[in-house]
């Protein structure tokens, strides 16, 4: 099963199809094309903060990214990538790289995942799906963006060269504390000087869940950990439910990546569905992408503050 230790611009090609700028003269916004868009959603995720799934259409989180990113530059949060805004993003890039997909790559195993808890628990690991999810989650792009990109190629064929976003960039940043944002929807790294130094769209509990407010810590780091479910805890679980042990994988309710908080029950963590982050409720904890929990994971450790705040 691949899993994101082995994702890294270091595997791909130099050559690229196009190379979108976020520093294109004109300003980016809602009304831009597709390519300019991907291209300042390349440019936010390698400078840390990264609109969550890349599928090069203008959203809410990309534009809470884009202000995010303004607001810890000193620039004006206006959510449009203006000049100044580009220049603060850093070195034009190319916004895409090429691949050549490997036997490796497509060797699996694969697995079905089904949506009931019970037989969830009885798979032998909860992986990728095809390899299409697993280029998409490397590349931290929703699948439909790469079938785009990649008309008529076969995802499952070795020797296919394919474009995927050029995601990457610098190792993240040690975090002083993390504050989790209600309102803003994300988890925020801060730095020794409460400086915002890297941001992650997230999805913050709900109305039967809320978001437990207040000073807690972080205590650990759990990778690729199993999942216990106990459908007590769960206000949705169906009644025929027992407790079950669910498997690990990138599949897995929490994803990849377990970061525990002081708080019982609770913690940060990636998921299976990254392209509902933000944009649905979560059962009280903190749910992140895959890819930006394994990143935030690199930052915290046992003792680093979190405020979790409406």
């Amino acid at each position: 099963m691949k899993t994101l230790g082995m994702i890294g611009v270091t595997v791909l090609s130099t050559v690229a199809i196009f190379a979108t700028s976020a520093a294109a003269a004109s300003p980016v916004d809602k009304g831009s094309g597709r390519d300019a868009i991907l291209g300042v959603q390349v440019h936010l995720d390698r400078a840390a903060f990264p609109v969550g799934e890349i599928d090069g259409r203008w959203g809410a989180n990309t534009e809470r990214a884009i202000r995010a990113f303004q607001r810890a530059h000193d620039l004006a949060p206006s959510g449009t990538v203006d000049a100044a805004t580009a220049a603060a993003l850093g070195p034009e890039v190319r916004t895409l790289v090429a691949y050549t997909i490997t036997a490796d790559d497509v060797a699996g195993p694969f697995v079905v995942i089904p949506q009931d808890m019970m037989a969830k628990a009885k798979l032998p690991a909860a992986g990728f799906s095809s390899p299409l999810e697993m280029f998409a989650e490397r590349a931290h792009a929703s699948p439909a963006l790469l079938r785009a990109l990649n008309p008529r190629k076969a995802f499952d064929a070795a020797g296919t060269e394919v474009m995927l976003p050029n995601v990457g960039g610098t190792s993240p940043a040690p975090a002083k504390s993390v504050v989790v944002d209600g309102s803003d929807l994300s988890v925020q790294v801060l730095d020794e000087q409460e400086k915002v130094i890297a941001r992650y769209p997230a999805s913050v509990g709900s109305e039967h869940d809320p978001l437990p407010v207040g000073p807690w810590t972080i205590k650990g780091v759990a990778r690729n950990p199993k999942f216990h479910y106990d459908p007590d805890l769960f206000w949705d679980a169906d009644r025929k439910d027992e407790a079950a042990t669910i498997p690990p994988g990138p599949n897995n309710p929490v994803g990849v990546v377990w970061i525990d908080l002081s708080k019982d029950h609770y913690g940060i963590h990636g998921t299976p569905e990254p392209s509902r982050i933000s944009r649905s409720e979560s059962h009280g904890c903190i749910r992140l992408t895959n890819w930006d929990a394994a990143t935030l994971a690199e930052q915290v450790k046992p003792g680093t503050p979190a405020v979790l705040r409406k």
